[in-house]
């Protein structure tokens, strides 16, 4: 996969994730979320910061964790994630974003990689948590084509680790079944997530 494919892939994923946002109403922030413990608030704020974040890695600031602050949700989120989206897009933009390398600080202390290794953890970012949004608000989500084989293979790298039982993880544990169904229940089981939810609950 070339550099301007993945930007490209990114960027499809980050777009479906505004168009969604922006059925959200102030008295859908407080609903549950496939994310344990998260509202669609909580939801919305913390993908607004991973936008910021991931911004300012191609920026080459990414170092700074205060970049990476999660801000208090409310009637203002859905606004600051359209603005969000925006900076990140533009961030990525540059040709020589893919070779620049990221600082990740939330993967660890001084965690650097290569800057097509770390857009493509955006995008399975914004494939998962584009359909915690749309299951949370009762919104249709459909994977684009394209992104479903970058998806499940950069989704079968995320290590399954102790990392995952943290509260503050994105992803919980890998879920029986991965092996099996539509690329898109395939990545979401990888990534903790039942297909199903919330009747699986």
């Amino acid at each position: 996969m070339t550099d301007e494919d993945i930007r490209e892939l990114d960027r499809t994923a980050v777009l479906a994730t505004v168009k969604t946002s922006e059925l959200v109403t102030a008295d859908l922030l407080t609903h549950p979320t496939p994310c344990a413990g998260w509202t669609v608030g909580d939801l919305l704020a913390h993908m607004a910061a991973q936008h910021r974040g991931f911004a300012a890695a191609a920026r080459g600031t990414g170092g700074d964790l205060a970049h990476w602050q999660v801000r208090t949700p409310g009637p203002h989120t859905r606004e600051e994630y359209a603005e969000s989206a925006a900076e990140v897009l533009a961030a990525f933009a540059p040709a020589d974003v893919p070779e620049r390398m990221f600082a990740l600080p939330e993967f660890g202390p001084d965690v650097t990689v290569p800057g097509q290794q770390a857009i493509g953890f955006h995008l399975i970012d914004y494939i998962v948590h584009g359909w915690d949004l749309a299951r949370a608000i009762g919104a249709e989500y459909e994977l684009d084509e394209a992104c479903a084989v970058p998806g499940l293979r950069i989704a079968g790298q995320v290590p399954d680790g102790p990392d995952r039982d943290n509260p503050e993880s994105p992803f919980a544990h890998a879920l029986p079944g991965a092996g099996s169904g539509s690329a898109l229940d395939r990545i979401l089981r990888m990534l903790g997530r039942s297909p199903d939810w919330p009747e699986s609950e």
